[in-house]
């Protein structure tokens, strides 16, 4: 984690930024535009929660920004990195080092504990798996997850999982933190604690939050709530 001063320099810094953003999808004949044109910018501790109908485009946005999914038109920095003009390799590369994701489903590995889920990030990147796990534990404790980082998803309730989740999206000190619905899944009690935990978060790390979500309860908590509607975002 960044200490305060970091923070405080950190968060005068844009980590995110669309410009024309633009996604068409080609279905025989037709062209259908999901995005078009769109324009966001995300600075360092900020959160912003994106709304919309079923269909409207989150995920496919999701996707774009995480570089999962490459733009039809217009460009997505990430860290004053223009993420278009990386190969897939240099991409993923990228991705691991400052994208950090949290889904409504942990998607964690059930055959992996905790320490393990959480430090598989670093791994992939190639660091020891002693360095690995002892940074791991370090951010279980961050997430109240220190006295079962040696459990197994199965052994974990719903709202641990997430937190292990979170903790493997936070490992590698991310530059943005992309969230699909991190507490669909959860029970009120369970959604609430993970929902205190994401403020501790944005007070304490210095990337920027884009959470996509249905809940306009956990959207009205973020710092700036945008719908997205026919391919644009605009304030809700």
């Amino acid at each position: 984690m960044a200490d305060n001063a970091a923070i405080q320099e950190a968060g005068r810094k844009t980590m995110l930024r669309c410009e024309n953003l633009t996604r068409i999808y080609s279905e025989g004949p037709q062209d259908i535009t999901v995005l078009e044109n769109l324009e966001l910018e995300v600075r360092a501790g900020e959160r912003v929660a994106v709304v919309g109908s079923s269909g409207s485009g989150k995920t496919t946005l999701l996707n774009l920004l995480g570089g999962l999914d490459r733009p039809s038109r217009g460009r997505v920095r990430v860290a004053d990195q223009d993420l278009s003009v990386l190969g897939e390799a240099a991409l993923g590369r990228f991705r691991n080092r400052h994208i950090g994701f949290v889904y409504q489903f942990h998607h964690l590995l059930a055959e992996l504990t905790a320490v393990e889920n959480a430090a598989l990030p670093l791994i992939v990147r190639g660091q020891s798996r002693r360095e690995a796990k002892e940074r791991a534990r370090g951010i279980l404790a961050k997430v109240g997850m220190q006295a079962r980082s040696e459990h197994k998803p199965g052994e974990l309730s719903g709202g641990e999982r997430q937190r292990v989740a979170i903790a493997r999206a936070l490992v590698t000190d991310p530059s943005v933190m992309l969230m699909d619905e991190p507490t669909g899944n959860l029970d009120q009690h369970t959604a609430a604690s993970i929902l205190a935990l994401m403020d501790e978060l944005a007070s304490t790390t210095a990337c920027a939050f884009v959470i996509v979500t249905h809940d306009m309860g956990l959207a009205a908590h973020q710092d700036r709530v945008l719908r997205l509607d026919a391919g644009r975002l605009t304030p809700a």
